[in-house]
């Protein structure tokens, strides 16, 4: 598919995260009018929905509780809201170096972890991540190839990699 077909379907995700998100009739005008930023928080809460105690080790919308932190999933809406916006600034750290990509690796690691992107130890850094790094900026197929839960591929997931890349993707 060409790139321009591939960026008219985003468009069209995009147009029904914003209707889904805001009202229909200025919802993709105000959905767009917001930072960058702030549209990565709105994405998130759409995407994640604020968790409860059945979604331990996850709390808020969508930390995952380390060793040490004693956040609960009674948290209010105010906390979860300040919880995520902490986490998304530490996250956009690990990334400035990507420049204009820097938001959609945070926004995609927020969900599947940084060292799926980075690598580790054990695990070597995504192609994702390699291609940037090469200066290849034909990332789309590697970007939505981040929708698989055990192994399993979930539309849900599909649909949510398209919406952000048309968010956040900026050629």
């Amino acid at each position: 598919m060409e790139i321009r077909s591939k960026l008219v379907v985003l468009l069209f995700y995009l147009v029904c995260l914003s209707c889904l998100q805001l009202s229909a009739q200025d919802g993709r005008n105000a959905l767009l009018s917001l930072s960058p930023f702030e549209r990565a928080v709105v994405c998130i809460k759409h995407f994640e929905g604020l968790h409860t105690w059945k979604d331990y080790p996850y709390v808020g919308y969508g930390h995952r509780l380390l060793s040490g932190e004693r956040f609960t999933a009674a948290m209010t809406e105010r906390q979860a809201d300040s919880l995520l916006r902490a986490d998304l600034m530490k996250r956009f750290a690990s990334f400035q170096r990507f420049g204009k990509d820097a938001l959609l690796l945070t926004v995609l690691s927020y969900n599947v972890g940084e060292y799926r992107l980075l690598g580790n130890g054990k695990r070597p850094k995504s192609i994702l991540v390699r291609k940037l790094e090469l200066g290849d900026r034909d990332i789309y197929r590697e970007y939505v190839s981040f929708c698989r839960y055990k192994g399993q591929v979930l539309r849900g997931l599909v649909k949510r990699r398209k919406v952000e890349f048309a968010l956040f993707y900026v050629p």
